[in-house]
C-alpha cells in the first residue's frame, strides 16, 4: 500500500507541491505502528525527550549537519542574515534570522501571515470540523483554556500555520497592536505533522503552548498562539510586553523541530484571503511566507 502524500498549494509558485517530510520514517513509526505508539506515550511525547534532542542540536558537533540539510532541502542561503558556516551548532542555524527585505510586509494587507509555513484558514473558529480529515472537530475552549474567551472568538476567523523543520522558524506579529505578556499552558509534546494530526487533531490543544493577547485599534482583541511539538527545544519570546508593535515585527522563535502558530480574530473584523479559504475548503494547505496577505 502506498503512503498517503501531503499535498499543498504554493502561493508564490502558483502550483501544487508534495511535501518532503523531515523525519518521515520516525513519524510514521511513532504514530502508525503499534510499537511506535507505545514508545510515543512512554517517552517521545514527554518534554524530557525534546530537551534531550534539543541538547544534541546545541552541541558543537551538530554543526556538521547544517551543510547536508541545506543541500537536501534546497534552502536559499542568500536569504540568511549570517553565512551558513558561521553557526556554532544546528539549533543556532535552525532559529536563524533572515536578511532585511527578504520577507517584505504587504502594505495593503490588514493582517499578514505570522510565519513561513503551510496555512489553513476558516471563517468561523467554532465551525472547524474538517482539517486534514473529516470528522475532527476543533475544540476552541480547550485550546484557549478559557470557555469565556472561546465564546468571544467562536464566530471569528481562525488561521492555523504549520511550520516544517525546513522552514524559517521565527514568528512575527500579524498586525499592529500592543501585546500582553504570553501565557503558558503546559502539556506534552506530540508532533504537529499531518502524519500525526490525521490520527488525532487534539494534539494541537493538548500540547504545550503560549497564548498572547494583542490589543489593536481597529481589530479589537487578536489572539496569537504558539504550539510546541516533539523535538521543539523551546518557544522563545523576543518582544517586550506592553510595548506597541507594527505588523511584521518579530515576536519570537522556535527551537529545533516542526511547530505551529494559531491566530484568532473577533467576529466581523477581517475577511481572510480568498485563496486561503479556497484551498482550506478542500482540506489542502496554502504555503505562504511571513509578511504576505492573510486578510483584509
Amino acid at each position: 500500500m502506498s503512503k498517503p502524500s501531503i499535498e499543498f498549494f504554493n502561493r508564490h509558485r502558483n502550483r501544487l507541491q508534495r511535501e518532503e517530510v523531515y523525519g518521515e520514517g520516525f513519524l510514521r513509526f511513532a504514530y502508525g505502528n503499534p510499537l511506535g505508539r507505545l514508545a510515543l506515550h512512554a517517552f517521545i511525547k514527554r518534554p524530557v525527550f525534546s530537551r534531550w534532542y534539543g541538547a544534541r542540536m546545541s552541541d558543537p558537533a551538530s554543526a556538521e549537519k547544517i551543510a547536508p540539510f541545506i543541500e537536501q532541502y534546497g534552502l536559499d542561503t542568500s536569504e540568511f542574515a549570517d553565512a551558513p558556516d558561521s553557526f556554532p551548532d544546528f539549533n543556532a542555524f535552525f532559529s536563524r534570522k533572515l536578511r532585511p527585505g527578504s520577507r517584505p510586509i504587504d502594505p495593503k494587507a490588514t493582517v499578514v501571515f505570522p510565519a513561513d509555513g503551510r496555512h489553513f484558514g476558516f471563517e468561523r473558529a467554532a465551525e472547524v470540523r474538517s482539517v486534514f480529515v473529516k470528522g475532527q472537530k476543533f475544540d476552541l475552549a480547550r485550546l484557549l483554556g478559557d470557555a469565556d474567551l472561546a465564546h468571544r472568538f467562536a464566530k471569528g476567523p481562525l488561521v492555523l500555520s504549520r511550520l516544517c523543520p525546513v522552514d524559517y522558524h521565527r514568528f512575527h506579529f500579524p498586525c499592529d497592536g500592543t501585546p500582553a505578556e504570553s501565557q503558558l499552558i503546559d502539556g506534552p509534546l506530540f508532533s504537529v505533522s499531518p502524519i500525526a494530526l490525521r490520527r488525532r487533531l487534539a494534539y494541537l490543544w493538548e500540547n504545550k503552548r503560549r497564548i498572547t493577547r494583542i490589543e489593536t485599534e481597529d481589530l479589537g482583541l487578536v489572539l496569537m498562539i504558539e504550539v510546541g511539538a516533539t523535538c521543539v527545544g523551546s518557544i522563545q519570546q523576543t518582544y517586550v510586553p506592553g510595548q506597541p508593535v507594527a505588523k511584521g515585527d518579530e515576536k519570537g522563535y522556535f527551537g529545533f523541530g516542526g511547530s505551529s502558530t494559531i491566530t484568532l480574530f473577533e467576529p466581523g473584523t477581517i475577511e481572510l484571503a480568498s485563496d486561503l479559504l479556497e484551498h482550506s475548503s478542500r482540506r489542502r494547505e496554502l504555503y505562504a511566507r511571513m509578511g504576505s496577505l492573510m486578510g483584509h
